[in-house]
Formats: structure tokens, C-alpha cells, sequence
């Protein structure tokens, strides 16, 4: 009679056994890159990194190092995100945490970033225009801060406001923001879209989110004090009629403010559009990740309202319409 083996009873003797006994728990629960999350989850488990996992393969592991890896495999199984699991995802090159009150960082949102430098270097903005002057920025549901401080980075003359309508997203953007050295140069502002942002000053009182909170639909109003160099966000946008066809990964545990952006998923932008409007310097420049089949929607937007110019939108790897950006006319 063959041996029956139970999931939950990890029988392991050194670190081998054990990746792949998780990869094969894995495998037959069907999650994605299977090896992979069995892999980030040993080295969690461990606290230690690829390169020793594979140089030392025959370590044997202690019995509450092996608990703790097998329940996270058990997690992993039922749909949990690895992500959220080891609390951390890399952007830009950069370590974030992540926990479940913000959307996970995505490699395609990276070409936000992309697209907004190449538009700023294309006019010069960050070395030449408005010579001594600061150039602001705002990031629009920041969720864990990985736009903003990937941008306060790569701008060292940029002073950075970072929108959220969650509170609990914008402490874990806080703390990614002073774990990469940008707290003095990113705010934080708790409100819907831009609307907080036109009135926040220069940032937030001190330990804290500025809380500027406003109704939907409230127009921000521009001047030359408050207004911005340049506008980005991935705003959310995946339609709440789709919710049924996503991942469980993502259906059942990423926030669903960050993730649905109304019946269609296109609602969204026809606000942001017209606050960025309200908000953006003559020139300035704004930057949108784009959902599923939004690009024709999106840039109609644009070109239907007067006073942007230059709108392209940029497909990603794969050949998918990822990024539009406009500029202020």
C-alpha cells in the first residue's frame, strides 16, 4: 500500500529535501513559478539568500525553521502572494515592503517611471528650465511609495508629493520612503486623487501623513505656488465587472481600492485628467499607466479636452498600450 503523506507534516532533513519537497506542494496546488516561490520562501524562512541556499544544500534545517517554511508553503498553496508572505517585492531596482493594504508592485508599471525621465530629459527640465527652482512632482496612489521614491531617486531636484486615499497605505509608503533615504523630499497626503494635494503645502505635519481628505468629484484649483512639473500615477483601473476573472491572488488579497477603477475600469481618468489639468504648469507633464484596453478611451480623453498636447502612448515588452503621456499646452 503506498505511503500516504499528509501537507501539513514537513518531513525534511536538510535544505534540498525541503525546497523541493515545497516546490512539488506547490506544483500540485498549480501555483505559478512554483520553483520560484518555493525558493523565496525558503530563503525568508531561512533569513538567508539564493546564493547560500544553493552553496550550503545539504544544511540540515531546525524543526522551527522547517515549521515555519512548510506554513508559508501551506499559505502559498491556498493563494496567499509570495509577496505579501516575505513582505517585501523589488521596483526599480529598489527593495519595498508590501503588505495586504497596497497593490503589489508590478515590473510593467516601471515604464511610468520610464516614460516621465524620458519626457523630462527630452525638454531639458531636470538640469535647465526654471534654473534653481525645485521640480514638483505628484504621484497619484502612491499605494507602497514605489513611483515616488524610485522618482525621488533617479531626481535629486525634485520635491515629491505622494497621494493616497488609504492611511494604511501611506504608512507603509512612509516607511519605504525613509528606508531608501526620501522621506525629506517625498509628502505624503491622505486624499482622493489630487484633491488634498493643491492644498498641502510643503508636506506633511512631522511623523505623519498630512490629512486632506475631499469629496468626490471636488476640482482642485491651480496657481503658480501649488501646481506641478510633472504628474504620474497607475491609477486603479481594473473593472469591478471583471473581478470574477482574475487571479485569486489578486481577487482575494490585494486592496480593492487599488485595483478597481469602476463598472468599466475607465471611470477613473476622466478625474484625474481634468485635476492634472487643473494642476499641471504650462509644459508640465502627465504620465498614466494604463488598464486593459483603456488606451483608445484614455486618449480620446486627452484630445477631446483642450489643453494638452504631444499625447503618445507607449506599449510595453509585450507590445501592450502600458503608458500614455500628454503634456500641458
Amino acid at each position: 500500500m503506498p505511503e500516504t503523506r499528509s501537507i501539513t507534516t514537513p518531513r525534511t532533513a536538510d535544505v534540498r529535501t525541503a525546497l523541493k519537497e515545497g516546490i512539488a506542494r506547490l506544483r500540485a496546488a498549480n501555483v505559478p513559478s512554483d520553483a520560484l516561490a518555493a525558493e523565496l520562501l525558503l530563503m525568508h524562512a531561512l533569513g538567508r539568500d539564493r546564493t547560500w541556499l544553493y552553496s550550503y544544500p545539504e544544511t540540515p534545517l531546525e524543526a522551527a525553521v522547517a515549521e515555519k517554511y512548510f506554513a508559508l508553503i501551506s499559505r502559498r498553496a491556498a493563494g496567499e502572494p509570495t509577496q505579501y508572505l516575505t513582505g517585501k517585492q523589488e521596483f526599480w531596482g529598489l527593495e519595498f515592503e508590501v503588505n495586504r493594504a497596497v497593490l503589489i508592485p508590478r515590473p510593467e508599471t516601471e515604464h511610468v517611471i520610464e516614460v516621465a525621465l524620458e519626457r523630462l530629459r527630452t525638454r531639458g527640465t531636470e538640469t535647465d528650465w526654471r534654473a534653481g527652482e525645485l521640480l514638483r512632482v505628484a504621484d497619484v496612489g502612491t499605494g507602497s511609495g514605489c513611483i515616488a521614491v524610485a522618482l525621488a531617486r533617479e531626481l535629486p531636484r525634485a520635491e515629491i508629493f505622494a497621494a493616497d486615499i488609504s492611511a494604511a497605505a501611506l504608512e507603509v509608503a512612509q516607511r519605504n520612503a525613509a528606508r531608501h533615504g526620501a522621506s525629506d523630499r517625498v509628502h505624503f497626503v491622505n486624499c482622493d486623487l489630487l484633491c488634498g494635494v493643491a492644498d498641502s503645502g510643503h508636506g506633511p505635519p512631522e511623523g505623519g501623513a498630512a490629512s486632506m481628505p475631499c469629496p468626490y468629484g471636488e476640482k482642485p484649483s491651480g496657481n503658480g505656488a501649488t501646481s506641478f512639473d510633472l504628474i504620474v500615477s497607475n491609477p486603479p483601473y481594473v473593472a469591478r465587472d471583471d473581478a470574477g476573472q482574475l487571479q485569486r491572488e489578486v481577487r482575494d488579497h490585494e486592496p480593492d481600492a487599488a485595483l478597481f477603477g469602476g463598472p468599466t475600469g475607465v471611470e477613473i481618468y476622466s478625474r484625474l485628467i481634468e485635476q492634472a489639468g487643473s494642476l499641471l504648469r504650462r509644459g508640465g507633464i502627465l504620465a498614466l499607466e494604463l488598464g486593459y484596453n483603456s488606451a483608445a478611451h484614455v486618449e480620446g480623453l486627452l484630445k477631446a479636452e483642450l489643453g494638452w498636447t504631444h499625447v503618445k502612448v507607449t506599449n510595453d515588452l509585450a507590445g501592450i498600450p502600458r503608458v500614455i503621456a500628454a503634456e500641458r499646452a
